[in-house]
């Protein structure tokens, strides 16, 4: 049974630092793609980071560029998104999102809904 489940969110100021979590398990082999992806009031799910995991390619949306970073911890199968020099415009539900199949990580960020696996989300607030 795949599942994935995120948490890590909280408040936080401009400027400062938060690591979301997504615990994924089920996958029976590395033939699969993970990925971070935000939902704002209004807007539609955005794609922020993905990772294949077969070769470890990775993808960042070009407002994170810098800022995120996103790993996997193979033994905790656990995938990380340390997020740094938060911005007010970050502010949002942040979700884990994942797909058998292993194509590539670009591919899953642009299209997140092709992935079969979401978590509840956690919800970040960025703010003075």
């Amino acid at each position: 049974q795949v599942q994935v489940a995120e948490s890590g969110g909280g408040s936080v100021q401009p400027g400062g630092s938060l690591r979301l979590s997504c615990a994924a398990s089920g996958f029976t082999d590395d033939s699969w793609v993970i990925g971070w992806f935000r939902q704002a009031p209004g807007k539609e799910h955005e794609g922020i980071s993905c990772l294949r995991v077969s070769d470890g390619s990775t993808y960042y949306q070009d407002s994170v560029k810098g800022r995120f970073t996103i790993s996997r911890d193979n033994a905790k199968n656990t995938v990380y998104l340390q997020m740094n020099s938060l911005k007010l415009e970050d502010t949002a539900v942040y979700y884990c999102a994942a797909s058998a199949g292993g194509y590539y990580a670009d591919y899953a960020c642009r299209y997140p809904y092709g992935l079969n696996y979401w978590g509840t989300g956690t919800p970040v607030t960025v703010s003075s």
